[in-house]
């Protein structure tokens, strides 16, 4: 029988929301660089600052030198639209759906842009047969399912000699997985996630091959100005330079400079991911020894390390106990934003990416399985 005497100890932070993210450990907005603040992002100071982001990227990333490295708008989602409308219709397409942001590309795919594409689907908790993927086409993925706890387990099963562009949506990935560049065409993220910067932005890496796509092909349907990256057959080689195509917050970019810093300073996304799977181990290793819950992701090999999806498998509980135990934890100042999302099984949902501390972690699991004693009693 669980103890449901109230813990003692609450988590030092208890920001387990899965984007926006908590902040980075030891975050102290009083030393951006606030030089930046009411003048033009056009301006020498500005540009050089959005240029500083983007290098600090491809540091922390190690992101290839011949890959181009955009700060475009709407966050992911702008990213990855941007990419598909951009780019998509030279070739036939697949799309992989195994949760919700997967299931929005393709409904852009067959809906909007009417591709009348593959759709290769698999239920919240597994991965579609990645065997049956046909690389002739353009390929359009999440990386890691952030409302599902599902990720790809490698880059294996993406041939080097695909004929195709790969899509990978990788904005809960990057930053905390391995990210196979030479497999990937268009990567997408916001900083919002892993390194728990401000929402708003989305970042835009693109392979030679991408590129090229861009420049020899047109697509049939008219693009809005905020999606275009070439001009007169070439790329707009600014957007990969600081130059965005509308006003960036320069206060997130300060705050993503910020991150990126701190992330550099620890020793890049291999030093982030090792945080991560060390978050995630704490709460896996209490998820096993607990009767009454499960990871959403059925194989190990493709569990995520920061957006951790799990269910409630007692026979006592119902489609409500997660939103009650998300609440109740909220009410004590234990967890914050952990309830599932909404278009996924219910559940909860808890933030195990870099700027989260394993000793918030371990704090936090009395607390899971005190909330759930009490709301399943009463």
């Amino acid at each position: 029988m669980t103890d449901v005497t109230k813990p003692g100890i609450l988590p030092a932070r208890p920001q387990f929301s899965s984007g926006p993210c908590a902040k980075r450990p030891g975050w102290d907005p009083t030393k951006f660089n606030l030089d930046v603040l009411g003048r033009s992002h056009r301006a020498k100071l500005g540009k050089a600052r959005l240029k500083l982001a983007i290098d600090l990227t491809r540091k922390v990333l190690g992101v290839p030198d011949d890959y181009r490295i955009g700060i475009v708008p709407a966050s992911d989602t702008g990213a990855v639209e941007m990419a598909m409308w951009s780019m998509l219709g030279a070739r036939p397409v697949t799309c992989l759906a195994w949760e919700s942001f997967g299931e929005g590309w393709v409904t852009d795919a067959v809906k909007q842009l009417k591709l009348n594409p593959t759709v290769l689907k698999a239920p919240y908790g597994e991965l579609p047969d990645l065997k049956a993927v046909d690389f002739a086409s353009d390929v359009i993925f999440t990386w890691n399912g952030t409302t599902s706890g599902v990720r790809a387990p490698n880059g294996d099963w993406i041939p080097a000699d695909r004929e195709g562009l790969t899509f990978a949506d990788a904005t809960s990935g990057a930053f905390a997985q391995d990210l196979p560049w030479d497999k990937l065409d268009v990567t997408t993220f916001s900083w919002q996630k892993v390194l728990g910067g401000e929402g708003g932005h989305g970042v835009l890496i693109l392979s030679p091959r991408a590129v090229e796509r861009l420049e020899t092909y047109t697509p049939a349907w008219p693009l809005p100005k905020i999606f275009r990256m070439t001009k007169g057959g070439k790329l707009i080689e600014g957007i990969f330079t600081g130059e965005t195509i509308n006003t960036p917050s320069m206060l997130c970019v300060e705050d993503y400079i910020d991150a990126l810093e701190w992330a550099d300073g620890l020793g890049g996304w291999k030093a982030l991911a090792a945080r991560a799977d060390a978050n995630a181990a704490a709460l896996n290793a209490w998820v096993e020894k607990t009767p009454w819950i499960e990871n959403l992701a059925v194989d190990p090999a493709t569990r995520s390390n920061t957006s951790v999806c799990l269910k409630i498998t007692d026979p006592r509980a119902d489609a409500e106990t997660p939103k009650k135990i998300a609440s109740l934890l909220e009410k004590e100042n234990a967890a914050l934003d952990i309830n599932g999302y909404r278009d996924a099984p219910a559940g909860l949902r808890i933030w195990c990416g870099a700027t989260v501390e394993t000793a918030d972690i371990e704090a936090l699991t009395p607390w899971l399985d005190w909330a759930f004693e009490t709301v399943i009693s009463q």
